[in-house]
């Protein structure tokens, strides 16, 4: 099995997202929760990162928890970027890009800021590594206020 999740990993798959997505058609809310746990993993990891003077590292994970948010409030709103990724079994940038705007029209500023910032990490954080660990601080505060929100939506929503 562990043969198996590398090779996929290789290809690109994202072996979690596919997961939880398979989750989620049989039980939402279940998958929206797994979504939570993975945005939360991924912003602990962003911060130990940080501690350790590893802003290209930290970019990247503040980048996969503001994606999760994202992904999984699409699927809340049943964006037409949702149904896409299901059709195409991923996500694209632009789909994410697209569906942070709908969703900061629906649910508030704080989507598309949050998004906007962790792309930011994306490109200049890990592909350009362009970033100081300070940088990253900064702007990590803006990605955890974004999953600080779509965790209160969701208990909202229970």
């Amino acid at each position: 099995m562990e043969e198996l999740v590398k090779r996929a990993r290789e290809l690109g798959i994202d072996v979690e997202d596919l997961i939880i997505t398979a989750i989620s058609r049989s039980d939402p809310s279940n998958g929206l929760r797994l979504r939570l746990e993975l945005a939360r993993r991924y912003l602990n990891e962003a911060e130990d990162y940080v501690r350790r003077n590893d802003p290209v590292q930290a970019s990247e994970r503040a980048y996969k928890a503001a994606e999760e948010v994202v992904k999984a409030l699409a699927e809340i709103h049943n964006l037409p970027e949702h149904q896409e990724a299901l059709r195409e079994g991923r996500w694209y940038t632009y789909m994410l890009f697209t569906a942070s705007s709908k969703l900061s029209e629906r649910v508030g500023e704080w989507v598309s800021l949050g998004w906007n910032t962790a792309y930011s990490l994306h490109v200049w954080g890990f592909y350009e590594a362009k970033l100081s660990t300070g940088d990253v601080e900064v702007a990590l505060k803006v990605v955890k206020r974004m999953v600080d929100k779509f965790e209160g939506l969701l208990k909202t929503k229970e």
